[in-house]
């Protein structure tokens, strides 16, 4: 449910919308919007990107973060000796 957001996490997913791919300054962008590490803030977006209620308010952008985590779990373990997938 779509409720079961709260503000810190819609502003998270609406940053993650906006923000370009490849930039190095969005850390910086991170502590100033949201006041938090980046560290942190990866860890809340991996959260809520196994969540309902953020696939819900965001569709699109939810099932895209999706894959592309899912494409770095298959590079990680491509690369890691000796795993039989």
């Amino acid at each position: 449910m779509i409720g079961d957001l709260t503000e810190r996490d819609r502003a998270i997913l609406a940053l993650e919308t906006v923000w370009p791919r490849h930039s190095g300054a969005k850390e910086e962008a991170i502590r100033a919007q949201l006041g938090m590490s980046a560290a942190r803030y990866y860890q809340l977006l991996g959260r809520l990107i196994e969540s309902d209620a953020a696939l819900e308010f965001d569709p699109m952008l939810i099932r895209r973060l999706r894959r592309l985590r899912d494409a770095r779990v298959v590079r990680r373990s491509a690369r890691t000796p000796g795993f039989v997938g």
